[in-house]
């Protein structure tokens, strides 16, 4: 481990980011102990104001294991159980008309449920979506508050197979885990999913928090027009995040998540069932698998990442030497690069 190169490290994205307009944090933790702390860039280039490590970036799907983790403390308390059919927990308003009877609480928790995504990311698969913005331009995306808001996108789809055979990943999957955490606990997902998942790992400055409020430390997410020139994500993602992502978050507090994730803290007895190897990820590498919403990586480590226009993070926990890299931008594709750039200098 070489304190010098990271501190090279730091020194060359902050140049990055002058340079070309690169924005967002990195944290990389181990044992506790902040190896790296970095903040770049802008959080709000109209204002002028610098990324601090109180800014709260949105996540994209990285908020999916905020979800999984909702729906298992379910599972732990005996309210839910994996094996639960989904249409014997909603009614049929509030669930696809094309849903197979035997889709379970598993399937969608590891992508195997086979339903028919409302923004697939599959190229060549029917319903891809290349541009995750373009969803909202005859759907406003402020009236995207709750799971049955998003039923219009795929609601009567009919499926690309039937449950529990490959992994195919669907972010419809995990805004119908968010219907069934309203059904079972009869409160709006957000709040539910705030104190099951972020309040009890500590994350105390994180939420599901709306674009629409007015509120301090909070990244505005860009993207770059062709002219290179930015604009804002604000008609590009929901008004407010939910079970597939789009809460906002600091990289201390998804820290505290991973940790707690890792240490049993957040699902007890059940940590070892979340991160089994459920199912296979079709990859260019052999080892890829799915958890009960986190990815599985060969080298030991867990977490996920998100990409929105605006939006680019990744988190991911190794737990053998109980390490933590969190990247969180709010402009597009750097995530990625600083990932494997902390790792060469960490390693160093």
């Amino acid at each position: 481990m070489s304190a010098t190169a990271l501190r090279e490290l730091d020194a060359r994205l902050h140049e990055q980011a002058a340079t070309d307009g690169l924005s967002g944090t990195v944290l990389l933790t181990v044992d506790g102990e902040t190896l790296l702390e970095g903040c770049y860039g802008l959080a709000d280039r109209a204002a002028g104001v610098p990324v601090t490590p109180r800014t709260r970036f949105g996540t994209a799907s990285l908020s999916k294991m905020f979800t999984a983790v909702t729906v298992l403390d379910l599972v732990r308390e005996g309210l839910l159980g994996t094996g639960a059919r989904v249409v014997e927990v909603l009614p049929p308003a509030r669930r696809p008309t094309t849903l197979h009877d035997d889709v379970t609480v598993h399937h969608l928790l590891t992508h195997t449920s086979g339903i028919a995504d409302y923004a697939e990311e599959d190229a060549g698969t029917p319903g891809f979506v290349e541009d995750y913005g373009a969803l909202w331009h005859d759907l406003p995306c402020y009236r995207m508050e709750r799971p049955d808001d998003f039923l219009p996108l795929y609601g009567d789809r009919p499926p690309y197979r039937v449950p529990g055979g490959r992994f195919q990943y669907s972010n419809a999957g995990f805004v119908l885990l968010s219907a069934v955490v309203e059904q079972v606990t009869g409160r709006p997902f957000t709040e539910a999913a705030t104190e099951r998942a972020l309040r009890r790992a500590g994350m105390m400055d994180s939420g599901y928090l709306r674009s629409d409020e007015v509120l301090p430390d909070v990244a505005v997410g860009y993207v770059r027009r062709a002219d290179g020139t930015w604009r804002t994500n604000v008609f590009d993602i929901p008004v407010v995040g939910g079970g597939d992502g789009g809460a906002l978050v600091t990289a201390r507090d998804v820290d505290r998540f991973l940790t707690a994730y890792d240490d049993g803290t957040l699902l007890g007895d059940l940590r070892d069932l979340a991160l089994t190897r459920h199912v296979e990820v079709p990859d260019d590498a052999p080892g890829y698998s799915m958890g009960y919403g986190v990815f599985l990586y060969p080298d030991g480590r867990f977490g996920h990442g998100g990409g929105d226009p605006g939006v680019d993070v990744l988190a991911q926990r190794w737990p053998e030497q109980a390490a933590t890299l969190v990247v969180l931008c709010n402009v597009e594709e750097p995530a990625a690069d600083w990932r494997a750039a902390v790792l060469e200098a960490w390693s160093a």
